[in-house]
Formats: structure tokens, C-alpha cells, sequence
């Protein structure tokens, strides 16, 4: 299997300093902040990336324990919403809400939600974040 990267750079202090984050594919390159991470900034954060990252693979994940069980998904979009929270001792990402919506034909809602369980616990960024309460949230359309 292949080994992904990303690099980020930053320069100054927390408050004024800024930074560069890009994806070793060159797919993403953005800039972030302070203001970015923390406030309401242009530009990038961490987190942001996370959330993106676990979007992807729970609906890749999801896709593929359907196919797995016989059915043939049509769509699975997820948001997933990364909150960053002042915990004792600093920042800490505590939790992260998984959102999504799919189309499956010729599935029960009971079925559905247990295989999308199934696949929040097992995708490889859930199990990366094993430490962050994740909740999920699966509705069929």
C-alpha cells in the first residue's frame, strides 16, 4: 500500500503567524491562520481537514460494506462536523458528527443503519481517531 503525505509550514508566532498546508498529490494546497483555526478566517485548519478526510473514507467505507452485503448504493454523501474544543490541559478535538445521506435501493432502514455502524466503527480514519467520540447520524433517501 502506498504511503500518502502532506506537508504545512508555518512562520511567526501563534497569534500573527501564518501557514501553508498541501497535499503531497498536489490535489490541496491552502493557507491557514490563527484567525483560520480559531475564529472565523480565511483560509484553512486542521480540523477542517480531518473532517474532510473522515467524510471520505466513511462514505468509501459504507459504499463498500453495502456492495460487501449485496446492495448497490447509488450515493453516500457525508459531512462530518470536527469540533475543537478548551479542554483541561488545551485544545482537543472532542467529538465528531457524522452526517449522511445515501441511496440505496432495496434496503431496510434497520439494515442500513446497522451496516452504516458497521462501517463508522471500521473505516481506517475512525479507527485513526479511535480516542474522539464519533457519532453518527444515517439517513436513507
Amino acid at each position: 500500500m502506498p504511503v500518502r503525505n502532506a506537508t504545512a509550514i508555518w512562520h511567526g508566532n501563534l497569534f500573527e503567524g501564518k501557514g501553508d498546508m498541501k497535499f503531497g498529490s498536489g490535489a490541496f494546497e491552502g493557507q491557514y491562520s490563527f484567525k483560520s483555526r480559531f475564529e472565523e478566517g480565511t483560509g484553512t485548519n486542521p480540523e477542517e481537514l480531518i473532517g474532510a478526510a473522515h467524510a471520505g473514507c466513511f462514505s468509501m467505507a459504507f459504499s463498500a460494506t453495502l456492495a460487501d452485503n449485496g446492495f448497490k448504493p447509488e450515493t453516500v454523501q457525508t459531512e462530518a462536523r470536527v469540533h475543537l474544543n478548551k479542554v483541561e490541559g488545551g485544545f482537543s478535538i472532542t467529538t465528531i458528527e457524522l452526517n449522511t445521506e445515501a441511496r440505496i435501493p432495496d434496503i431496510d432502514d434497520e439494515k442500513f443503519q446497522n451496516l452504516a455502524e458497521d462501517a463508522k466503527k471500521n473505516c481506517p480514519v475512525s479507527r485513526a481517531l479511535a480516542g474522539v467520540e464519533i457519532r453518527l447520524q444515517a439517513k436513507l433517501v
